[in-house]
């Protein structure tokens, strides 16, 4: 019986975190699923204790009010707002990658370093809105 001898060919190491070098498009695409996480998490939580506040009575709508008016439930709202607006930036951001534009690394690059900027001007413009009424 003839053994038969097989070599055995380097197979391709699948890319990872030790492979690729952290860059701006890393970062943004990290933080879009995190905020996403957070949006399901956090936004949901907050929206069906609203809405079951709202349905409970004026009485605990107005506790509900009186807490989103302090300055931690501001802070709360203005996190929230802040994951909507990143993740909204950041998901056009991989719709336009999805098509095909922006695959050029410094246009890759520099849409990364803006979109979190984009993100924290719309959220500033929404409060300034919210606040001037």
């Amino acid at each position: 019986m003839a053994q038969a001898t097989h070599t055995r060919k380097a197979r391709p190491i699948s890319p990872h975190l030790q492979i690729w070098r952290w860059g701006p498009g890393m970062a943004v695409s990290i933080l879009h699923r995190a905020t996403g996480s957070a949006l399901s998490f956090g936004g949901l939580g907050l929206l069906l204790c609203w809405l079951g506040c709202l349905a409970s009575g004026p009485e605990t709508y107005a506790l509900f009010l009186q807490q989103a008016g302090s300055w931690y439930g501001r802070i709360v709202l203005i996190g929230i707002s802040w994951t909507y607006f990143n993740h909204l930036v950041s998901g056009l951001r991989h719709f336009l990658l999805d098509i095909g534009a922006g695959f050029e690394v410094s246009s890759n690059n520099r849409w990364s370093a803006i979109s979190p900027v984009i993100g924290i001007v719309l959220t500033a413009a929404f409060w300034a809105c919210l606040l001037s009424h």
